[in-house]
């Protein structure tokens, strides 16, 4: 099975598109070979803020190590929730930063193949052998192994609290589904996914996938942030989030970690939603349940 690197740097760096394809061989993608790191750290680029605390590549490779021990006799998508939030507050990148595909691609091949591997090796593929998507090393951001972890703490947060995206990843689809989409970035659509799962409203990934493409398809008629505004957001927290790494312990293994501390949703925003999307799923087809005509027929 494919192993940690045998060199590991004290920064991390970026991995451009074209040298990261280089190394998504069939050896890699199936377990059976590990990344030869030392040619690969000869392709990188320093990360413009590479003299910051936030650089540095231990408390990553730590981070990772942790959850495949922690999830070890699991499924390894239960460390989805554990390590999203986790990753997030160890990262501290701004929208901006997290939006350069460069660093999730020497995350997964610099400093964590063993990990995609762990997480993402198939059952089976379409040759029969089990095969990690070369997407989960070098991908969008909601299918690459640890932008779409960052994203969905990104999204899913309620300010500094993390505790909705332990939620939202406690469900595939809301990292699968609802990720893909525009309207996930207005925060009481988000808040509001997620509450109807918190709530049992929405359990399973099917029901799940049938709420993302009701609110999606919803959103062309109506705009949620019309009716559900947000709350002005202002970029200081944030910024003193960023800036607070300099001297920010580990972040904590059994707790929570705190995120920025912007203003959190507009409870009332979140409430509007939530009875409106709880009404959209009731009517929404998801399969094997009974649809909205089929149930009204037997209660007639």
């Amino acid at each position: 099975m494919t192993d940690k690197p045998n060199l590991l740097p004290e920064r991390l760096a970026l991995l451009a598109d074209l040298n990261a394809a280089q190394y998504l061989t069939d050896g890699l993608l199936s377990g059976k070979e590990d990344v030869p790191a030392i040619a690969l750290n000869k392709t990188t680029e320093p990360l413009p803020y590479d003299g910051e605390s936030r650089a540095e590549l231990d408390p990553v490779r730590a981070l990772v190590e942790d959850a495949m021990y922690k999830f070890r006799e699991d499924r390894p998508t239960a460390a989805d929730g554990w390590l999203a939030p986790r990753l997030h507050a160890t990262l501290r990148l701004t929208r901006r930063e997290a939006a350069d595909r460069r660093i999730w691609n020497y995350l997964a091949l610099g400093v964590a193949p063993d990990y995609v591997i762990w997480r993402h090796l198939a059952a089976k593929s379409e040759e029969g052998a089990p095969k990690v998507a070369a997407a989960r090393f070098r991908g969008p951001a909601y299918t690459q192994a640890f932008s779409r972890l960052w994203w969905a703490a990104e999204l899913y947060r309620d300010g500094p609290d993390y505790g909705p995206v332990v939620t939202a990843c406690g469900n595939q689809e809301m990292l699968n589904t609802a990720l893909r989409m525009d309207v996930i970035e207005h925060r009481p659509t988000a808040q509001a996914m997620v509450r109807l799962i918190g709530r049992g409203t929405v359990t399973s990934t099917r029901e799940a996938n049938a709420m993302a493409a009701a609110i999606n398809a919803s959103a062309a008629t109506l705009m949620y942030d019309v009716v559900a505004p947000d709350a002005d957001r202002d970029g200081k927290p944030l910024r003193e989030w960023i800036e607070a790494a300099e001297s920010a312990p580990a972040v904590p293994r059994r707790d929570l970690p705190i995120g920025p501390y912007e203003e959190k949703t507009p409870e009332r925003s979140v409430d509007v939603l939530v009875d409106h999307f709880a009404e959209l799923f009731a009517e929404a087809p998801v399969r094997g349940r009974p649809d909205a005509g089929e149930r009204d027929g037997a209660e007639t």
